[in-house]
């Protein structure tokens, strides 16, 4: 049975909040205090078991000092490519052109990137 493409999105969005989280060195109760987002629901999306809202991911995007857009695509609102996909004409299987691609993404910082290539890599090995 293949995965499903939008619960990977969903799972991959929150791995992507979790590492954000992270690099902002908050604690899941600090990212709920500063985000105004309970505990139990900011745990629940980093472990890819609910699709937040816009206003959710408006107030996660202030709290990790994250652009928005940058959420929207790890969601999957900006852009029509389902987790996995790399979003260019490279063969299937590059993996080089969709970490190049992060790695020249000019509204990431150096550690953001380290984060999303991390997660990337982490759906791609083995696969």
């Amino acid at each position: 049975m293949a995965e499903d493409p939008y619960r990977a999105q969903v799972e991959a969005l929150g791995q992507f909040i979790h590492a954000q989280r992270k690099l902002a060195g908050l604690s899941l109760r600090e990212l709920s205090a500063v985000s105004e987002i309970s505990n139990a629901y900011l745990s629940q999306l980093e472990r890819g078991l609910h699709e937040p809202s816009l206003r959710v991911l408006n107030s996660l995007s202030e709290a990790l000092g994250v652009s928005t857009e940058t959420l929207l695509k790890q969601a999957g609102v900006v852009g029509e490519q389902p987790a996995g996909s790399t979003g260019s004409d490279a063969p299937e299987g590059s993996d080089q052109s969709a970490e190049e691609a992060i790695l020249a993404d000019p509204g990431l910082t150096d550690e953001q990137k380290q984060a999303l290539l991390a997660v990337y890599r982490g759906f791609t090995e083995g696969a």
